[in-house]
């Protein structure tokens, strides 16, 4: 985007959320305000969501009024911080954070939540300064699961606070293409796993990091353990990802899971990955990766991969 027409459209944001509206019955969706958020790496402009749903949206406004009425509580404080974030408001959640850890500075939870705002705003440095004192603050402690925001359909939580900040500080290290760093986090990561979900998300990053390292021969044992029987209950694209890397899935296959009109941004960047180091084919890996930035989500850690591989090979 041409810097003229960002400034442009700044004023016309700013013109908007200053004009004064005549006082009229409104739907939630109707008051919500859409903000601008930050330029990703490729220049475009990422707003909060543009049409938030009902849902979403009575959720954030429950979880404000709880930590209005509780300041001191840790647990209202963070969901208001992650409502804020679903609904794409991440320099909110920030701030949000930023509080948090002021009011609660030995809480490893306020970095981990903060940091993951971080990457969503593409500044990855704050993110690994974030995760990193999350790691030091959970040392000794013992791990406790973390409850999800967005449930997935059995209603069952595959996550946990230690796996959480490992996950998403190798994740900054990786978007940054800082590989030794990325693989010592994703080992941590790969260790702290509890279930089939978590060994497949471990296993998809920490597989491409070592391919992009040039080291396949130890990733044999690293997909070892992935098979079709796995019990899964949300990650099925990151198992599909997995089974394609050991050879049990081909390309169309692959492709083919992720439905007609769009495969998802992880096939996609998965596979632009696999032709540059197995193919050395950079013109291929860069059509798949253009494809996620032209078609997927801004937020997807997957998107942001594919953003940070086609800045790097301009």
């Amino acid at each position: 985007m041409k810097p003229h027409f960002f400034i442009l459209i700044t004023i016309y944001l700013l013109i908007g959320c200053t004009a004064s509206t005549p006082a009229t019955e409104e739907t939630e969706e109707e008051a919500y305000q859409q903000s601008f958020e930050v330029l990703t790496l490729l220049g475009d402009s990422l707003f909060s969501a543009a049409t938030p749903s009902e849902g979403a949206l009575a959720k954030f406004d429950s979880a404000k009024v709880e930590y209005e009425q509780n300041t001191d509580d840790p647990m209202a404080l963070i969901w208001y911080g992650r409502r804020a974030g679903y609904l794409g408001k991440y320099n909110d959640a920030i701030a949000i954070f930023t509080e948090g850890i002021s009011k609660h500075p030995e809480d490893a939870r306020m970095y981990r939540h903060r940091g993951h705002r971080y990457i969503s705003t593409r500044q990855y440095e704050k993110a690994i300064a974030d995760f990193e004192e999350a790691v030091a603050l959970i040392q000794g402690k013992e791990d406790q699961v973390e409850p999800d925001g967005l449930p997935n359909d059995k209603g069952i939580p595959i996550s946990s606070l230690h796996g959480n900040i490992w996950y998403h500080l190798a994740l900054a290290h990786y978007l940054q293409h800082d590989w030794e760093a990325a693989e010592s986090a994703y080992e941590s990561r790969y260790e702290t796993h509890q279930n089939d979900d978590n060994l497949v998300s471990a296993t998809h990053w920490y597989y491409m990091t070592l391919r992009r390292m040039g080291r396949e021969e130890e990733t044999e044992a690293l997909l070892e353990p992935i098979t079709p029987e796995l019990d899964i209950i949300e990650n099925f694209v990151y198992l599909n990802t997995c089974l394609f890397y050991k050879g049990l899935m081909n390309e169309e296959a692959l492709l083919a899971t992720g439905g007609e009109d769009y495969p998802g941004d992880v096939t996609l960047y998965a596979l632009g990955n696999w032709y540059l180091y197995e193919k050395q084919d950079t013109t291929t890996a860069k059509t798949y990766w253009e494809r996620v930035v032209q078609e997927g989500n801004k937020a997807s850690f997957a998107y942001l991969a594919a953003e940070s591989e086609l800045v790097a090979f301009e």
